[in-house]
């Protein structure tokens, strides 16, 4: 497994996050708004507001994590420790998606600690 398949596989998280809240959405505020121009605001609730900003969350993390890979890659700066600091990123994302859903507050920040911390150590390893 390399940084780069690490980073589809975190892209395809993202997508599942999509998918669930959309799906959450649809379910408590209609196909029909969905569908529309949304000019009025609607509120969603429980689950389904906690994975819409578990899925901002997902989208801010991709946009740190996804160059720091990149990076890595286009220099041939790749290492046993940038798969490490990748895998841990990606763990501690799977992780962080399902805490955040159920309100499990604690593993929840524990976890993003974690993702951040592996973020932080591939943009240094890129350097």
């Amino acid at each position: 497994m390399t940084e780069v398949t690490l980073l589809a596989l975190y892209g395809l998280l993202v997508i599942l996050t999509l998918i669930l809240q959309a799906t959450g959405t649809m379910t408590q505020l209609g196909l029909g708004y969905l569908l529309g121009s949304r000019d009025e605001t609607h509120s969603i609730t429980g689950i389904t507001a906690r994975l819409e900003r578990a899925l901002n969350n997902s989208v801010t993390a991709m946009v740190l994590f996804a160059p720091a890979v990149l990076l890595l890659v286009a220099t041939e700066s790749t290492s046993n420790q940038s798969l490490l600091a990748a895998q841990a990123f990606l763990v501690a994302r799977v992780i962080y998606l399902p805490a955040y859903a159920f309100g499990i507050t604690g593993v929840r920040s524990l976890a993003w600690t974690i993702g951040i911390f592996a973020t932080i150590a591939l943009y240094l390893l890129a350097l």
